[in-house]
């Protein structure tokens, strides 16, 4: 294969703060103070932290230092299968920064925030546009409250009519978070099976529906790669005995400009814009997760709602049947706004997107197939799951294949998910992913594959060069290091 983008250059050595710095070092000079020194009651305050003292270069090179250690979606290609890793345009970052939205307090009254409230409600009705759906809140500040959102408008909607439902179907290839926002609400997760295709059947779905059963939850396309083909006879089927459809929105990235959900049977969907719509993605958030509905659960939106008024825009609060709050202000704006960026930006080429992330896909999934076992051959849309049943042969694992990527220069994709897959290797290429990345991710994934069959035992010692070998993942689970202060354990970690 061609050269790899990998390599064992210069990497810098850093020590732990603790082992840097001098007893008086100090990284900033304060001004004299014209009010007297306090000092505090040292009964109440306890023992300081142990903190160094340091210079400010000698800050300033430890952290410059660590961020080279990172890797991120600006360094190279981030195939994480299920969670659309895709690279974030700077010109997002531009609009995100400008003073009169960066600098704007969310106190401010609303006839001094009419920028922000215009950009919101347009958001509202791009976002519309997308989905195929009627009325959405932006206010879930990420994937999971967004469930969490619909979950508490599916209870909200059958309280509304008297009855009270215990249960929510949800498949085996939806998102892992789907049946833990169920169980929040009180509702019982019934779990389904797919197909030998990888989908749901509808005569699956029949046979647990039941008048008890608040809806389905069902991701689509779902954490296979797969569009649920049937989905329009399950949400009839769901409908017929007064239940309620949700979407997880979480892989939309296949399919903006092509499905409209709301035409295929969809009542509740959300969104992660820190996914389809180019967002900041990783290291805790913030996210975003916009909760969107059909009209006939737009009562049950969180407040306030945006609305546009003779006089510009304001927040309204007057909706009874809402399921109330659940952010401070209105959501993450930041991330919004940066979603609202790259919708103007892309326009009417988001369907290309979609058809550009489809296509990486597929290449990758015909390109490895015979390589990596493939469960299910068939096409595939924004990510494609293998399994390592062919390296088993060789005692070498889905994690030893990942771990000895990283020596290649690549940043391993998604592992042992979905759970239906036994061994599952899962990657997502994006859109924004060239041919050349694309041919130098296939071609390492090659080359390991061939170590796996001739060198085994170089793969179960991978990574190689990496700034850190491969940990004990047992040890740390079982006896996890939570003190300020570093052990010699973890020293030994940190210094591979």
């Amino acid at each position: 294969m061609k050269e790899t983008i990998g390599t064992s250059g210069l990497i810098f050595n850093e020590p732990l703060l603790w082992e840097q710095g001098q007893k008086g070092r100090c990284a900033l000079s304060i001004a004299p103070g014209d009010v007297a020194a306090s000092p505090l009651d040292d009964s109440l305050v306890g023992e300081p932290p142990a903190f160094p003292d340091l210079s400010e270069i000698e800050v300033v090179r430890h952290y410059t230092r660590l961020s080279q250690w990172n890797f991120g979606v600006d360094s190279g290609m981030y195939p994480l299968g299920s969670c659309t890793m895709k690279y974030n345009p700077k010109t997002n970052e531009r609009q995100a920064s400008l003073p009169g939205f960066a600098s704007a307090h969310p106190l401010l009254p609303q006839e001094l925030s009419q920028g922000a409230l215009q950009m919101t409600y347009e958001l509202e009705q791009l976002l519309k546009e997308v989905t195929g759906m009627d009325a959405i809140s932006l206010q879930p500040s990420a994937g999971a409250q967004g469930e969490l959102a619909g979950m508490l408008i599916f209870h909200a909607y059958h309280k509304s009519k008297g009855e009270r439902r215990t249960k929510i179907i949800i498949p085996d290839t939806a998102h892992g978070t789907n049946p833990a926002s169920a169980a929040l609400c009180g509702y019982k997760p019934v779990p389904v099976k797919s197909n030998e295709q990888g989908v749901l059947s509808a005569e699956t779905v029949a046979a647990v529906m039941d008048e008890d059963t608040a809806g389905i939850m069902v991701t689509n396309p779902n954490t296979l790669g797969l569009f649920e083909d049937h989905i329009r006879e399950i949400a009839a089927i769901v409908h017929d005995k007064g239940g309620l459809v949700y979407a997880d929105g979480a892989n939309m990235n296949a399919v903006m400009g092509i499905v409209s959900m709301g035409d295929i049977g969809v009542d509740v969907l959300h969104l992660n814009l820190h996914k389809t719509f180019s967002t900041p993605h990783g290291g805790g958030g913030p996210g975003s997760g916009p909760v969107c509905v059909k009209a006939h659960l737009a009562p049950f939106l969180p407040v306030p709602r945006v609305i546009k008024t003779n006089d510009g825009y304001a927040l309204d609060e007057d909706h009874p049947e809402s399921i109330g709050k659940l952010h401070a202000f209105y959501g993450n704006f930041g991330i919004t706004l940066r979603a609202y960026s790259y919708i103007l930006s892309m326009g009417p080429y988001l369907k290309k997107v979609s058809q550009l992330a489809v296509l990486n896909a597929n290449y990758i999934k015909e390109q490895l197939k015979g390589t990596l076992h493939l469960p299910y051959d068939r096409p595939c849309m924004h990510e494609c799951v293998f399994s390592d049943k062919i390296q088993q042969e060789y005692k070498v694992s889905t994690l030893d294949m990942a771990k000895r990527l990283m020596d290649y220069g690549f940043h391993p994709p998604t592992i042992y998910f979905p759970l239906v897959v036994p061994g599952a290797f899962m990657v997502e290429p994006t859109e924004t992913e060239t041919r050349e990345t694309l041919d130098g991710f296939i071609d390492s994934v090659k080359a390991i594959a061939a170590e796996a069959r001739e060198q085994p035992e170089r793969l179960h010692a991978a990574p190689e060069h990496a700034k850190v070998n491969r940990l004990d993942e047992t040890e740390a689970a079982r006896n996890p290091c939570l003190a300020g202060c570093p052990t010699d354990r973890t020293k030994e970690y940190i210094k591979g």
